[in-house]
């Protein structure tokens, strides 16, 4: 019976193993949903250099990116993940996971350290989150977003565009061209928070609870506004 001992110990092993995979997936994205809220709040808190109070009010979803590293146009695996949430109808829904890879980052090239902020401004590019792949400038329209307390001066943003884009990089912030960059779901962030089986969809949706661990980055995110008018009073 020697090797059934040895199958028991095996199994029991393997079991452990997956057990800490799965908790340090599931830290490593509580980490980056804080992270991503951090990020937004720090962005909201500088006058005049924000995203403007009409674009946030208009969003249909907000996405961020925090410290995403580059290099020959593909992101690491850690470093080119994200979180996003949605408002469908009232309020924003739990957090979705994604990663996003390749692109074309005009002027932003050389720089490795850059935090992303994708505002999503209507029901199809919301659509296009909610699916589990698409790409920047081929299904969905992108744009670099407008910078500063307000965006009526040019309308420009409003006509045709999809998804607006901003990067952070090195203290600067300003609206980024991206184009090209693939999105997909992010399967294990996912499955960490929410169990196998959840859908992209369902989440956005505002069809599952919002767990506890998300709770700086929705208040990250139900708090924007209300810093882009403080910051620039």
């Amino acid at each position: 019976m020697e090797w059934m001992k040895k199958l028991i110990t095996l199994v029991a092993v393997m079991s452990m193993t997956t057990m800490c995979w799965a908790a340090s997936d599931r830290e490593a994205t509580v980490d980056r949903m804080d992270h991503a809220g951090a990020v937004l709040h720090e962005i909201m808190s500088a006058p005049d250099k924000g995203i403007p109070e009409e674009v946030l009010e208009h969003a249909k979803c907000v996405a961020v990116v925090p410290h995403m590293l580059k290099g020959g146009f593909v992101f690491g695996a850690e470093n080119g993940r994200g979180v996003a949430t949605c408002r469908p109808a009232e309020g924003w829904s739990a957090p979705a996971f994604f990663t996003i890879t390749g692109g074309s980052w005009g002027l932003q090239i050389g720089i490795e350290g850059v935090d992303l902020v994708m505002i999503i401004q209507d029901e199809r590019g919301m659509q296009n989150l909610m699916s589990s792949h698409f790409q920047l400038g081929g299904d969905a329209s992108a744009a670099a977003g407008p910078v500063g307390r307000h965006a009526s001066a040019n309308t420009d943003w409003k006509l045709d565009t999809e998804i607006l884009t901003y990067s952070r990089a090195k203290g600067l912030f300003a609206g980024l061209t991206l184009t090209g960059a693939g999105i997909r779901r992010d399967d294990d962030s996912t499955e960490a928070i929410y169990g196998a089986n959840i859908s992209t969809k369902s989440i956005l949706r505002g069809e599952v609870a919002t767990p506890s661990s998300a709770g700086a980055f929705l208040n990250a995110v139900r708090g924007a506004k209300a810093q882009s008018m403080a910051a620039n009073q």
